[in-house]
Parts: C-alpha cells; sequence; structure tokens
C-alpha cells in the first residue's frame, strides 16, 4: 500500500497540469500551452517525493529509466502533428499511441544502445522533423467549459494508465507511465475547435518543453551520483528545465520570426 499515497498525488498532478496549460493557452497562446505541458510538471513532484523515501542511487536509477522513454513521447506527438493534415482528432491520437507503443518497445529493450543519448536527442529531432506553423498572436478564449472537460478526460486516462501500470509487467508500467497524458488530451481538444496550425503550435511548444524535461533527468541524475545533497540535486535540476526550455523556446521564435525577412 506504499504506492498508494503516489498513485494519488500522480491523480492530483496530472489535471492540476493540464489546468494551469489550459490557462496559459488563455493568456499567452498554444505555444506556450505546450512548452508548460512539456515540463516536468508531474514527474518533477513525484521525483521529489522519490527522494525522501529512497536512497539517491534508486531514484537516479528511476530517472535514467525515465530518460530511455523519453523517444516514445516524441513519437506519439510526432505522430498526432502529421496525422492532424487529414484525420480528425480521435484517428491522430489513435495513431499517436500506437507510434508510442512501437518506438517505446524499442526503445526500453534491454538491447537498446545508448538509451540516455537515445532520450536527450529524442527532442530536437522532433523540432526538425515536425511540421512548421506560422505564429499565432496572442491567447485563445478558452471557455471554462472546456477547460473542465479538458481537466475530467486527463484524470479518466491517468487513472486507466496509473491503474494499469500497478498490475502489469515491470518494463509495461515503465512504459505507461511516461505516456504523455498531457500531450494526448490537450492536442485532441485543440485540434477541433482550433484547428491544425494552433495544434501544431502546441506539440511544438510540447517538444520545447521535453527539452526541459530531459534537462531535468540528465541534471538530476548526474548529481544524485556525485553530491551527497538531495536537495540540491533536486532545485539545481528544476532550475535546468526551466532555463533549457526558455532558451529554446526564445531561440526559436526569434527564428520564426526572421525567417520570412530573409
Amino acid at each position: 500500500m506504499r504506492s498508494l499515497p503516489m498513485l494519488l498525488l500522480k491523480l492530483a498532478l496530472v489535471p492540476a497540469s493540464i489546468l494551469l496549460a489550459s490557462l496559459a493557452a488563455r493568456r499567452f497562446g498554444h505555444a506556450i500551452s505546450g512548452v508548460l505541458s512539456g515540463l516536468p510538471l508531474i514527474a518533477a513532484p513525484v521525483i521529489g517525493g522519490l527522494l525522501i523515501d529512497h536512497e539517491p542511487a534508486r531514484v537516479a536509477a528511476i530517472g535514467t529509466a525515465t530518460l530511455a522513454s523519453v523517444p516514445a513521447a516524441i513519437a506519439h506527438i510526432v505522430a498526432f502533428a502529421w496525422l492532424s493534415h487529414r484525420l480528425p482528432w480521435w484517428a491522430c491520437l489513435a495513431g499517436a499511441a500506437l507510434a508510442f507503443a512501437a518506438v517505446g518497445t524499442i526503445v526500453t529493450a534491454p538491447a537498446w544502445p545508448a538509451p540516455a543519448l537515445t532520450g536527450i536527442a529524442a527532442p530536437f529531432v522532433a523540432l526538425a522533423i515536425l511540421p512548421r506553423a506560422p505564429p499565432l498572436a496572442g491567447g485563445v478564449d478558452v471557455p471554462r467549459s472546456e477547460i473542465a472537460l479538458r481537466v475530467a478526460a486527463a484524470v479518466i486516462l491517468a487513472a486507466i494508465i496509473l491503474l494499469g501500470a500497478d498490475t502489469l509487467p515491470a518494463r509495461v508500467s515503465g512504459l505507461l507511465l511516461a505516456f504523455p497524458i498531457t500531450g494526448s488530451i490537450l492536442p485532441s481538444f485543440t485540434l477541433p475547435v482550433y484547428g491544425r496550425t494552433a495544434t501544431i503550435r502546441l506539440l511544438r511548444g510540447f517538444a520545447n518543453g521535453l527539452i526541459g524535461f530531459t534537462a531535468f533527468l540528465v541534471v538530476l541524475t548526474l548529481l544524485l551520483g556525485r553530491s551527497e545533497s538531495k536537495v540540491a540535486a533536486f532545485c539545481a535540476a528544476l532550475a535546468a528545465a526551466a532555463l533549457a526550455a526558455w532558451l529554446v523556446h526564445r531561440l526559436r521564435e526569434v527564428s520564426a520570426r526572421t525567417r520570412p525577412r530573409s
């Protein structure tokens, strides 16, 4: 029963992250909403809880395993983005889930070489192969009723995934826990309501956020192996996540604004 508090924590953090990302879309637009969704808003508090109960080496191993699953999350958002050109949201979501399962099965196999390096490179590969979309100015009028539906859908999906992960074999459980819940709920609502351009902006922002997510995992695992202070390692990892995501987002926004002039 020791895992019950952690399960409840995850179930609470998922709708909270959906709410935060939706409110960010209202204020700043789809791209910033995607960046926040890709950041470790769920993983960081969960890992913080693990650091309280476990030795640093154990948490570092969990972080390394999570990093290895990042390419599967990337496959999910890339598949959704390209399928959104011709298919409705539910077909895009189904195709994205199949891509996640296929890539996840490959990259989590024991024989897969350099899983950490693959995880670090995956978000940058995503930004290179995701379809491009012009910038959209300003925030988005997301009704409260839609935000409520997003949160409810996130809770249901999270409950199914987390309860399944608690009963399935370890390899399958680890892959399920890496499933991009926010990366599924947000584009599924964005595509039918706001269109493909907004969806692409959201998913490219999500890839930017995943750069911060990988930075969090890399710094955390490195410092947990070299530092005696778990608090210092955790805080440094949070700072690395925010800085990496912000820098990449700003650089890409500047590039997008200057490209038509050249």
